[in-house]
């Protein structure tokens, strides 16, 4: 909980700060480019403007992104960090949109403009220093606090160092007298915007829709899974993102003789292998197998249960000559498409007068009958009865 406050502090903190160059450049780009003559500048002044925009918009979703799981969201509420990205690429393209818009009538109209002044070169020159250095400091913070949102606007911050750069050189050429030159920058730098926002919308939009990880990152937490000791395979490994985590769902296969609470102590080892290793895993669910069934049909539905095992078993103890015999504990393990028995016998002195090997062959032949049955196996022991 601290940490993720202290995370939380960081992005709102570094969002702030580049929201302010965002103003400054914004306003200084827009004057400067009216008094310039540049419509190249004031397209990337009012690019300057909508990321004031998207930033007062991040660090109201980090506030409620960052939020604790209730009972509404048991998830937790990072997915609105993800509806926040598309929001913030919608708006990019949008802008965008509207900016060549404006630029190509200006180009068909054939319009003649004034030529840009050095002021608008300035600006431009200043703009491309200070975006790439509130771009290095945002992506520094979030990569410190893994958050794809931070990282998304840093990127953003970063394609209004390249706008300025196209900025420049419109500028620089349109002085020089090519005068529709400043257009087709103004043009550039929307296309830009434009790359960017569908970039980020698209890849929220693939997490919104629960994508699966990557194949790479997926083997990745296969191999570290199987290095845990008695995990036999891992299937039907279900991924998502969830903002800046991964939510995953898998499979453990796990020897069928192994008791139901070794199993699940095994599973908590690999999700605890996993939480070490990759500090972007949010959530693991695993569900014990003692087989892999995903091979084929599964039979294991017409399997029977305790109650039904257990009545054909003293009835069949009945028929080899032993309804009496004293047991003190039924094992059942289940595989695919049988069941394996084992009878762990009472250490009395009658049973000790048994010949336990004639007496489990012929109850495995009388067990032979049914075709869910595997092989039983008997052995004396001094348990408490849990029949």
């Amino acid at each position: 909980m601290p940490e993720s406050r202290s995370h939380q502090s960081q992005a709102q903190r570094i969002t702030i700060i580049g929201s302010i160059i965002d103003t400054i450049l914004g306003v200084l780009k827009i004057v400067f480019g009216m008094m310039a003559h540049s419509t190249a500048l004031i397209a990337d002044g009012i690019h300057s403007l909508s990321d004031l925009v998207t930033d007062i918009l991040v660090v109201w979703i980090i506030r409620y992104s960052h939020q604790e799981p209730d009972e509404e969201h048991p998830w937790g509420h990072a997915r609105f960090e993800t509806i926040g990205t598309v929001i913030l690429g919608c708006v990019l393209v949008a802008v965008a949109g509207a900016m060549a818009y404006d630029s190509l009538l200006t180009l068909i109209r054939n319009e003649v403009l004034q030529l840009p002044e050095w002021p608008a070169l300035v600006i431009a020159a200043i703009s491309v220093a200070a975006k790439e250095l509130i771009y290095r400091y945002t992506l520094t913070v979030g990569k410190r606090i893994k958050s794809d949102l931070i990282i998304a606007n840093a990127w953003h911050s970063r394609t209004d160092a390249f706008s300025s750069i196209v900025v420049f050189f419109g500028v620089a050429g349109a002085m020089a007298g090519i005068s529709w030159l400043d257009s087709v920058a103004a043009i550039g730098v929307a296309l830009i915007i434009a790359k960017v926002g569908w970039d980020l919308t698209w890849k929220s939009i693939l997490e919104l829709v629960d994508t699966a990880l990557p194949e790479e990152e997926i083997k990745a937490y296969t191999d570290a899974i199987m290095g845990v000791e008695g995990v036999l395979s891992v299937h039907s490994f279900k991924s998502r993102s969830m903002g800046s985590q991964s939510q995953l769902e898998m499979h453990l296969q796990v020897a069928p003789h192994l008791s139901a609470s070794e199993g699940h102590f095994i599973g908590d080892k690999a999700v605890s292998r996993l939480m070490t290793q990759f500090d972007d895993i949010g959530h693991v669910i695993f569900h014990i197998d003692t087989y892999d069934d995903e091979e084929g049909h599964d039979l294991s539905m017409s399997l029977p249960f305790r109650t039904e095992i257990s009545g054909i078993l003293w009835e069949i103890l009945d028929q080899a000559g032993h309804p009496e015999l004293s047991i003190n504990r039924l094992a059942l393990f289940y595989r695919r498409d049988a069941v394996e028995i084992e009878l762990m016998l009472l250490n009395s002195e009658e049973n000790q007068s048994i010949d336990l090997k004639a007496l489990e062959t012929e109850l495995n032949r009388l067990f032979s009958e049914h075709s869910w049955f595997g092989g039983i196996h008997l052995w004396l022991g001094s348990q408490p009865a849990r029949l």
